[in-house]
C-alpha cells in the first residue's frame, strides 16, 4: 500500500495494493499491522456506511465527547471528501484538504481525531464507507457549516442537498473554544 501525506499532513491518502485480473479484482480494505506500520495507530471500533445521490453534501461533522479518527472509502461511484482541521494550536487551524474518492481509484482517505469531515457526491450515487476510532454520540456532535466563507473549500457544487442539520451549523468564528479541539489532544 502506498501512503501520501496530504497538504494537512496528519491526513493522510490511502492507494491499497489491488490485485486484478480477467475476474476482477481483490484488495485488503484493512489490515491492522500493516495499517499501524504506516503511521494510522487507531483502533477501529464502528463501521458506518452511507448511499447518497449526486449533489448530496454531507457535513462537516465532528465529534466532541468521543472524538472519532476515520478511515473512509467508497465503494460504489465518486465523492469529494473533505477534512477541516479543528485543533487549536495546529499549524493548520481552520485549514481544509479535499480528496476525490471512488470505485475506480479504489483510494482511501485518514483523517485523525480533530477534523470536521464532509463530503459531496459527484457521481450519480455513492456508496461511502468509513472505519471509526470511537462510537457516535449524539449529544457530543458538533458541526462546521459547509459553506463556510472563512474556510474557503472549493465545494464542485455551488447547491447541495443538506440535510437540515448540515445547513444551521455555525461558522467557525461561532464555534465555542470548548466545542474545538487544542493540538496535542488527538
Amino acid at each position: 500500500m502506498n501512503v501520501i501525506p496530504t497538504a494537512i499532513p496528519d491526513v493522510l491518502l490511502i492507494e491499497p495494493k489491488v490485485f486484478s485480473d480477467a475476474r476482477g479484482y481483490f484488495m485488503e480494505t484493512y489490515h491492522r499491522q500493516r495499517y499501524r506500520e504506516s503511521g494510522i495507530p487507531c483502533e477501529f471500533v464502528q463501521d458506518n456506511l452511507s448511499f447518497s445521490v449526486q449533489g448530496t453534501l454531507r457535513g462537516l461533522h465532528y465529534q466532541m465527547r468521543h472524538p472519532q479518527a476515520k478511515l473512509v472509502q467508497v465503494i460504489c461511484g465518486e465523492v469529494f471528501d473533505v477534512a477541516v482541521d479543528l485543533r487549536i494550536g495546529s499549524a493548520s487551524f481552520g485549514q481544509w484538504v479535499g480528496e476525490r474518492l471512488s470505485a475506480e481509484n479504489k483510494r482511501q482517505l485518514f483523517i485523525p481525531e480533530g477534523f470536521a469531515h464532509g463530503f459531496c457526491v459527484l457521481s450519480e450515487t455513492a456508496i461511502f464507507l468509513y472505519k471509526c476510532s470511537d462510537v457516535y454520540d449524539p449529544q457530543g456532535e458538533g458541526g462546521l457549516l459547509w459553506s463556510d466563507p472563512a474556510v474557503g473549500i472549493t465545494w464542485p457544487v455551488d447547491e447541495p442537498l443538506l440535510s437540515p442539520k448540515d445547513g444551521r451549523f455555525p461558522l467557525l468564528k461561532d464555534i465555542p473554544e470548548q466545542m474545538l479541539f487544542r493540538k496535542g489532544d488527538d
